[in-house]
């Protein structure tokens, strides 16, 4: 991919547009800070301490201070005094404001110590050396708790440029009586052993680099005090409430919930409660939801069950809002029994079930439509003939089913023939012995008795 120059850095970069003071005549015009704000250890704490140097430091630089730790690598922020001449230098009174919004006395800050010079390349390259050593103590030490037999996790061991501290983040459940572990450790490192016991978000603070937002972790980077996330704050703004979804490299919730947590509180008291009858510009309803960020209720109407989204602004009192029309009642002027009988049979005509004559005519009519829907019409009327016939040959076919059944019912039983002669065969007389059998077992039937319960049918005597 080609690189374009862009106008803007090639104004900066053209010699002639510099002005005529060199970059050497502009250092020696500054003065020397004479306090400089620095960040120090693994924590990144920040701590202010005085300069007595003549060098003109910049921000970023690296610096050998005297801290409360011994002699240590520090890395420059700021310097809080006016007469530094840099840009990017800040008041006093600004940092001080910073540290009292970032934590107030929970923020790490320290004064006691002081800048002794700016870092040469031999202490640049002594600290390298001493970082290169710090896999191997950490080996060290778990095998001397292992040997100990010792319930805690070693998570990071930190030393300092003079190698006279060494300072062992870990982590414990319950209170452990480590003596006999700092003191093996003092006669192997040949120096004064710090055990620091740090929680979930201390140990990403050492350990952890990036975050699923693609930037650093905060506790990493700026965020000093670590204050307890509650799963109130996701529900306040709405986020998902999985924990896999919410939770940092420190496996709690995230630090960026409490964010923006005080926005969210501050437009949630401007908003009704659930439930709260309010008025909108259709009328009165109930508060069904709400949404914080844009302001807005989503309220259900008394008068038809509609739900309307409305903003804050619009909202009223229930009693004076404005109403629609009355519609006039139909009913008006009739005594209470006519009323509960249109009543009566209007809900009578609602849930009354079509008789199978009214669904067969309903399901002709529907075919009827569909055919002519699918064939287009060409002017041959074959099809209507053919549906008339049939809708004439219907009450015909029902005469003849009555007829038939008619018959059947007129049939009389067989009689019984005198004692010692048999009767005449049902085929002869043109009486049926069937119909009456099947009658008795239509009844077995519905008293649920089986086949065999009963009276059996008409039989000849012998």
């Amino acid at each position: 991919m080609s690189i374009f120059p862009l106008p803007v850095f090639e104004e900066d970069a053209n010699p002639a547009n510099r002005d005529a003071m060199s970059d050497q005549e502009r250092y020696e015009q500054l003065v020397a800070p004479t306090t400089i704000v620095v960040r120090t250890g693994y924590l990144r704490t920040v701590a202010e301490y005085p300069y007595n140097g003549e060098a003109k430091p910049g921000c970023g630089s690296k610096l050998v201070a005297r801290t409360h730790r011994g002699t240590e690598l520090v890395e420059m922020l700021t310097t809080t005094c006016p007469n530094s001449g840099c840009g990017q230098s800040v008041s006093r009174k600004d940092m001080l404001k910073y540290i009292e919004q970032s934590g107030g006395k929970d923020y790490p800050f320290r004064k006691d110590g002081r800048i002794l010079r700016v870092a040469s390349v031999d202490d640049l390259n002594r600290w390298s050396a001493i970082k290169a050593t710090a896999h191997e103590r950490v080996k060290i030490v778990k095998s001397q708790v292992q040997k100990l037999e010792l319930d805690l996790k070693i998570i990071e061991v930190e030393p300092v440029l003079s190698e006279e501290m060494l300072t062992i983040y870990f982590m414990a459940e319950e209170r452990i009586d480590f003596r006999d572990l700092v003191k093996k450790l003092a006669a192997e490192f040949e120096c004064r052993i710090e055990m620091r016991q740090v929680g979930a978000r201390d140990e990403a603070r050492i350990v952890a680099d990036y975050e699923r937002c693609g930037q650093h972790c905060c506790c990493k980077g700026f965020l000093k005090v670590l204050k307890p996330v509650s799963m109130r704050s996701a529900k306040t703004q709405k986020a998902t409430l999985d924990p896999l979804k919410i939770s940092g490299r420190c496996g709690r919730l995230m630090c960026c919930l409490r964010y923006e947590d005080e926005s969210y509180e501050t437009l949630k008291k401007n908003l009704p409660h659930r439930k709260t009858r309010v008025g909108t510009p259709e009328g009165p309803g109930i508060v069904i939801d709400s949404k914080i960020l844009v302001q807005l209720v989503l309220v259900q109407l008394e008068e038809d069950g509609r739900n309307v989204a409305v903003a804050v602004e619009d909202l009223c009192d229930p009693d004076n809002c404005p109403t629609k029309p009355v519609e006039p009642d139909p009913f008006r002027g009739m005594s209470g029994r006519e009323t509960r009988e249109r009543t009566d049979d209007k809900k009578r005509n609602q849930g009354r079930r079509k008789s199978r004559s009214e669904q067969q005519e309903d399901h002709k009519n529907r075919s009827r439509n569909e055919a002519r829907q699918a064939t287009p019409e060409t002017g041959d009327r074959t099809s209507d003939e053919n549906s008339s016939t049939d809708d004439q040959d219907a009450p015909r076919k029902k005469r003849r089913r009555k007829r038939r059944r008619g018959k059947k019912g007129d049939a009389k039983p067989a009689t019984e023939g005198t004692e010692g002669t048999a009767s005449s065969p049902p085929e002869a007389s043109g009486e049926s012995d069937g119909a009456p059998k099947k009658k008795r077992r239509r009844r077995r039937r519905r008293r649920g008795k089986g086949p065999g319960d009963g009276e059996s049918g008409n039989t000849n005597d012998s």
